[in-house]
């Protein structure tokens, strides 16, 4: 399936402005990110178990964090201000990383990061919901994570270039992603939350303003403290715990393509390729996910994963690792927006600030929880061990998907 030009110009401003957000706040956070398993175990003397407690308490801390900003996204008569505060904070505290002397300094700096992320990823999603009709949710977050994706695209291949000519200078390219945080957060100051207060564009600007009435209308907005989240949203949860155990920090991947290629000079390259992939299949993913149905699209990414950690468990050379770590943007690709698409499927809308915090919040513990026991199986049994772990888990979470999630016309 390929999604037309004319299609992703129709989405509305706000969440063009909301991509090229992302876009600016994952160029500087990922322009990092792959550096840190070389940074720590190489320059600060850290192992693969304090790289799992600082990769999982970072986004335990994110996830916990965004239940309490989504709650308070449903009764907040300004979501952005919300959003902005967490940007905010993720700019400010990321390029402290260049003063770094111990992996405590990067514990207490990765922490504050993804606590930045963890205030303002629900009410983001939030407010993206109020943008999509039921129609075009999966193309609408799908198009958001590919903005995402190509910030990481850009970030790691800008810090590539800079290692390139200042080799081993991680610490003044650290300091300079300062830069695309100021801009990530400008950029936040020019959406507007309302359909009503924006200029009508075409078709998308009415339907963007039906539907925003329609979730502001008496009938369909009940009160936060009494709408329930549905039996079928519980138990997508509880399914998704299940996979988010075996899903461990990404840094572990990358420890192993450090390990394999001798050196990290050009991880973040390989990092930039994996995103392009990512970026590519997102948009397809969830608008496929829009035709067919999520539970299918979610799937395949869920399968996608555990074959690529099942190659990471059994492959040594770096070229086969390389194209595992390719295909694994194509787990992210049909899983992540369709994921979240799925959230507003079954979240009522009065409560979707709070029903993104707690998916969010899932997947963040179990990344805590699966980043510890990962890094303890690696030291203790090898990553062979680790990294089939994960992968049966994911084979364990597909298949109880189907018992939870039923068939939908569209499947």
């Amino acid at each position: 399936m390929t999604i037309t030009k004319s299609k992703l110009f129709d989405l509305p401003r706000p969440v063009w402005l909301l991509g090229w957000v992302s876009l600016a706040t994952d160029a500087a956070s990922e322009a990092i990110y792959p550096l840190i398993p070389f940074f720590l175990t190489q320059v600060l003397g850290a192992g693969a178990v304090s790289l799992g407690l600082v990769e999982g308490a970072a986004e335990g801390a994110n996830s916990l964090l965004k239940i309490l900003s989504g709650w308070m996204a449903d009764r907040s008569a300004s979501k952005r201000r919300i959003v902005l505060a967490g940007y905010g904070l993720s700019s400010a505290v990321r390029p402290l990383i260049a003063v770094a002397r111990t992996w405590l300094d990067v514990f207490a700096i990765r922490f504050f990061d993804r606590v930045g992320k963890g205030v303002r990823g629900a009410p983001r999603d939030a407010m993206l919901a109020v943008w999509a009709s039921p129609e075009t949710r999966g193309r609408v977050y799908g198009f958001h994570r590919s903005m995402d994706h190509l910030g990481a695209v850009v970030g790691p291949a800008m810090a590539s270039l800079f290692l390139i000519f200042y080799p081993s200078d991680y610490r003044t390219l650290f300091a300079l992603t300062i830069v695309p945080g100021i801009i990530a957060v400008t950029l936040i100051l020019f959406v507007q939350e309302e359909p009503s207060r924006l200029p009508l564009a075409k078709a998308v600007s009415r339907s963007s303003v039906a539907n925003f009435q329609n979730f502001n209308s008496t009938e369909n907005r009940e009160a936060p403290s009494v709408a329930p989240l549905p039996a079928q949203f519980t138990a997508f949860m509880v399914v998704l715990s299940i996979f988010a155990l075996g899903n461990s920090s990404d840094a572990f991947l990358l420890l192993r393509l450090t390990d394999a290629a001798g050196s990290a000079k050009f991880v973040p390259l390989m990092w930039a390729a994996l995103h392009v992939v990512k970026a590519s299949v997102s948009v397809v993913g969830g608008a496929w996910s829009d035709r067919v149905g999520r539970r299918g699209v979610i799937a395949i990414g869920w399968l996608v994963y555990a074959v690529v950690y099942a190659g990471f468990a059994t492959s040594a050379s770096l070229r086969v690792l390389l194209a595992w770590f390719l295909a694994y943007g194509f787990y992210f690709g049909f899983a992540e927006g369709t994921e979240k698409a799925l959230v507003a499927d079954l979240a009522p809308r009065s409560r979707s600030g709070f029903a993104f915090g707690v998916y969010n919040a899932v997947q963040g513990l179990g990344a805590l929880t699966a980043s510890v026991v990962f890094g303890v199986i690696w030291k203790i049994f090898g990553p062979a061990v680790a990294f089939f772990t994960g992968a049966l888990l994911a084979l364990a979470a597909t298949a109880l998907l189907f018992g939870v999630i039923p068939k939908t016309h569209r499947e």
